[in-house]
């Protein structure tokens, strides 16, 4: 396969042949699989990278791995933000929309503090932004940066902030101003943090880019709602040796929402669909701006910085610069993000086995449920929230909630027969008694038959654990 073949394999046209072609072929298994072929495929679906192939790093196969990494690098390029453990990688997208294969890198939120905030509230918010987590599905939702915004336009005032901000965080942090004298003093007070500076414009990219590479940095790049000027200034920037770079096409939340919008999506659409390298960047979205308008009251500009992130987020963002710390505009928009950035070809499971709440005995009861995650922690959530002491049984059904694994055969009695054997659960025990879902109760039959435990019909939600407990089981 030529070079210039490598370069028209797109990622939907990609297949593990195209990849088995250029490995080695010696099946020696080094990389922990049990053919070439096998690490081709997992290859293709971004399990595993190509450096996972030991003897693909030796110089016979240097250029076999220079066609590969050009073959699999994505149509948006990787920047990474911060330094060391708390460094955030954005971009790295394969393709345009979701249900063609998974999006990686989820869009990263920053709280912004400017330079003119009294102590109390720009720590307060530091404080905030740090401590966000919320648990969704097994999942830690949390905020990922710091952007200090140079209100004053004091090199002093703004390196003091930095430094104190980056002082009491270790999250990567983006540097807001069009002054470069500005930005360079907020990167003296944190040279080793390698944070986002923000922006180049076509007045002063030269300057940002000198300070891009003099303290090695991503740089983003603003052309409010010209993505033509926004590409000129790529390709300048590009040839003057800065590499990693993050667009901005502008955000404007009211009138202008429909052209944010487009250009979001024309800028993506460039850069995956038409290979165009120049828009083939992350991207930074900024609904900080509806404070800048008009509003009868500050619920009014959160709730509309709220809906802009989250259509920024379905529109290809990889960074947004948010004002609001309320919980009602950070909440569903980070559930949003985490729902759009999940694997759509794999269901949301949790891993089979028993659990235990709170401390059971040999009389507590033992229940039963999938393991599709939502269905998990629901279960799960309903049980603590009760304080019942009890076991529960999570069977495997593929990740699949009860009533489609039920009617998919995904979910039978011999699952659940085996499920109770390899739990060791009657270990736990004297009783032989098994509450299972009310959405299950078709197989309660075969269940008694194939385990040998009396089967409990449950009720069909489990809000109603509790009080079906005190009904059959005597728990109050």
């Amino acid at each position: 396969m030529t070079e210039r073949e490598v370069k028209k394999v797109g990622v939907r046209e990609l297949s593990p042949i195209d990849v088995y072609m250029l490995l080695p072929k010696t099946n020696c298994k080094e990389c922990g699989e049990e053919n070439c072929m096998a690490f081709a495929t997992k290859v293709v679906n971004r399990e595993v990278v190509v450096m996972q192939c030991p003897p693909l790093l030796k110089k016979e196969y240097e250029k076999n791995y220079k066609q590969l990494s050009e073959m699999l690098k994505p149509a948006i390029r990787e920047a990474t933000i911060g330094a060391g453990d708390g460094a955030v990688t954005i971009g790295g997208k394969l393709v345009m929309y979701r249900h063609e294969f998974t999006y990686f890198n989820p869009t990263a939120i920053a709280i912004d503090v400017t330079d003119e905030m009294p102590d109390e509230e720009l720590l307060g918010r530091v404080k905030k932004t740090q401590e966000f987590t919320y648990e969704y599905i097994g999942t830690a939702l949390k905020l990922n940066m710091i952007a200090v915004r140079s209100t004053s336009n004091d090199p002093e005032k703004f390196k003091s902030t930095v430094k104190k901000v980056a002082e009491n965080t270790n999250l990567p942090l983006i540097l807001c101003s069009f002054n470069p004298t500005v930005v360079e003093s907020g990167l003296m007070a944190v040279s080793k943090r390698r944070p986002l500076i923000y922006a180049a414009t076509k007045d002063n990219w030269k300057d940002m880019a000198e300070l891009a590479l003099m303290y090695d940095c991503p740089l983003a790049v603003f052309a409010p709602n010209d993505l033509t000027l926004l590409r000129s200034l790529v390709k300048t920037l590009t040839e003057y040796g800065v590499e990693d770079l993050v667009l901005d096409p502008g955000t404007f939340p009211s009138e202008g929402l429909e052209d944010t919008i487009n250009n979001f999506t024309m800028i993506r659409r460039a850069g995956c669909n038409k290979g165009d390298e120049l828009l083939g960047y992350p991207l930074i979205g900024t609904p900080i701006v509806a404070w800048t308008e008009p509003a009868g009251a500050p619920e009014v500009s959160a709730w509309k910085e709220a809906y802009v992130a989250s259509m920024l987020i379905t529109r290809y963002a990889d960074i947004l610069i948010i004002h609001s710390t309320d919980g009602w505009v950070l909440l569903p928009t980070t559930i949003l993000r985490q729902n759009i950035y999940t694997d759509p070809r794999k269901p949301v499971a949790v891993e089979p086995g028993i659990r235990i709440f709170g401390k059971p005995d040999e009389n507590s009861p033992v229940m039963f449920t999938t393991n599709f995650a939502l269905t998990y922690y629901t279960v799960a959530s309903d049980i603590e929230s009760a304080g019942i002491d009890s076991y529960l049984l999570v069977v495997d059904s593929e990740g699949i909630a009860v009533d489609s694994a039920v009617a998919g055969r995904k979910l039978t009695a011999e699952t659940v027969a085996e499920a109770i054997k390899e739990s060791k659960v009657e270990e736990k025990v004297k009783h032989r008694k098994l509450i299972i879902p009310g959405k299950a109760a078709r197989l309660s039959g075969e269940i008694e038959e194939l385990s040998g435990w009396e089967v409990l019909v449950g009720p069909g939600d489990s809000s109603g654990i509790p009080k079906f407990l005190q009904e059959k089981w005597g728990i109050q």
